[in-house]
């Protein structure tokens, strides 16, 4: 019997695909499936992986979206053959610990990237630590952002920063529109460092703070590090898995 648990995202065409794969090859709940098969874009992948990372279940995501970096392409045939020679990729995410203006702590977790973005007109000013050291007193800036490697061809790469090769173990500190130090792109971090980012000024330049579909409004100071205890399991068809993507992406 194939144990397979569809979860698809609000569009009409990844509904449509959840009731055609359905009637095919049945649904079941989540936590008794062999495969979690996630239908939608890029954003609604990282939703499933979100809610279903206390499940040892592979994650298999078809393309149903307008963004598919994360996705496999989609097809109702020899679902049952593609899933069992798909390649698997590790993902530890970002574990975040935001300090607000109000003394109220909030905690999340992201698979792409942090980032603190400008919430006001005036440029954000922050300073940066590296495992407790003070690395740049004063950026001053829209934001900035620290991305794993899966999130590296995402906003970090609109920003400009690094694509980060899959098992590099390394994170990408990337400024968003950098004006002092004027065109400052930021800085390649080990995987295990603790990343603190300050913000100086925060009534005069309030800041937010995002962590993939989380938004944590008016922030004093951000603490971002790699979760090892957590572990996403994600699936691609043979020749398509994210190394190969990353490479690609940079010859387009």
């Amino acid at each position: 019997m194939v144990k397979i648990s569809f979860m698809a995202s609000r569009a009409e065409a990844a509904q449509s695909a959840l009731i055609n794969l359905s009637a095919r090859y049945g649904n079941c709940p989540a936590d008794k499936a062999r495969h979690i098969v996630a239908l939608g874009g890029d954003g609604f992948m990282l939703q499933t992986l979100h809610q279903t990372q206390s499940l040892d279940v592979p994650v298999y995501g078809m393309n149903c979206g307008t963004i598919g970096f994360l996705m496999n392409a989609y097809s109702v045939d020899d679902l049952p053959r593609r899933l069992e020679e798909a390649g698997e990729e590790v993902l530890n995410p970002l574990a975040l610990r935001a300090e607000r203006v109000d003394g109220t702590v909030t905690l999340g977790l992201a698979i792409n990237e942090v980032s603190l973005l400008r919430a006001g007109p005036q440029a954000a000013k922050l300073r940066i630590s590296v495992d407790g050291r003070v690395r740049m007193e004063e950026l001053v800036c829209d934001g900035a952002l620290v991305a794993t490697p899966a999130g590296s061809t995402a906003y970090n790469y609109s920003a400009h920063g690094p694509i980060l090769p899959i098992g590099s173990d390394v994170l990408a500190l990337t400024a968003i529109a950098a004006f002092r130090p004027r065109r400052w792109r930021g800085a390649l971090l080990p995987k295990a460092a603790l990343v603190r980012l300050d913000v100086l000024e925060p009534d005069k330049r309030p800041v937010r703070a995002d962590a993939d579909s989380m938004s944590v409004p008016d922030v004093l100071a951000v603490e971002i590090r790699t979760e090892p205890a957590i572990r996403h399991r994600i699936l691609f068809d043979e020749g398509h898995g994210l190394e190969e993507r990353l490479i690609r992406e940079q010859f387009v």
